[in-house]
């Protein structure tokens, strides 16, 4: 039997929306980072937290512009690989455990 065509629908578009929702949520909590680190007076770990949490940023948005740019090819999408998602949920948590530490 032959496998009838794909009909994706609307189902990448969301995928996609998805990852820009959540490169922007992180954007928003590297940005009040920096903001916390400049507001009450600069320490030697307040500046290694923030520049971790942007670099932890930039890992993700990379990630996350890959995937976006996969998802945006016509037919069905490559499957996120597991180095690629182990990246996004690394960036993620250390973006968090940054972000607490500033806070705290």
């Amino acid at each position: 039997m032959t496998e009838p065509p794909r009909d994706p629908g609307l189902q990448p578009e969301r995928t996609r929306l998805a990852w820009r929702r959540t490169t922007l949520s992180a954007t928003v909590a590297a940005v009040l980072a920096a903001k916390t680190t400049l507001h009450g007076g600069t320490s030697a770990v307040g500046v290694l937290a923030c520049a971790a949490c942007c670099a932890l940023w930039l890992g993700f948005l990379l990630v996350a512009h890959l995937r976006i740019r996969a998802l945006a090819v016509t037919g069905r999408p490559v499957t996120l690989t597991p180095r690629s998602a182990t990246w996004a949920v690394l960036c993620t948590v250390g973006i968090a455990l940054c972000a607490a530490a500033l806070v705290v």
